[in-house]
């Protein structure tokens, strides 16, 4: 059994480690294709979602991604984002060699349409006074 867990943690250190020099030199390639892009008339940009339960490496990777460019990383929380202005006002405010980092997308925008829309205070006290009628009601 012993063996086979360190079998195991071999292989996927393995891995790992062809996974991470793919990713280093995907990154290098990225950073000297500006003029690549240029001339096919697309914007120098390149994007990455990460994925994972806590603990497994996601902000080490965005980290080591930052020191390997010598790129700036920008937190990106986008609850406290009001409009597409400011979030636009916010994204040219970032250096040009950026790292933008969003995290929880999942949980802050809603993006199937099917979560509820927050209610005004007054819609909840109209809410709260129908109830209140109905079980007066009864």
């Amino acid at each position: 059994m012993l063996l086979l867990s360190i079998l195991q943690h071999l292989i996927l250190w393995r891995w790992n480690q062809k996974r991470k020099k793919k990713s280093r030199m995907n990154l290098l390639s990225f950073r000297k294709g500006k003029e690549y892009y240029a001339k096919i008339g697309k914007a120098w940009k390149r994007g990455y979602l990460l994925h994972g339960p806590p603990g497994t490496g996601k902000s080490t990777m965005i980290a080591a991604m930052a020191n390997l460019l010598d790129y700036d990383v920008y937190d990106l929380e986008l609850t406290a984002v009001k409009d597409y202005t400011e979030l636009k006002r916010l994204l040219i405010d970032t250096s040009s060699k950026s790292i933008i980092l969003i995290e929880d997308i999942d949980c802050s925008l809603d993006l199937t349409g099917q979560r509820e829309k927050k209610k005004t205070k007054k819609e909840e006290e109209e809410e709260n006074e129908n109830k209140e009628e109905e079980i007066n009601s009864h």
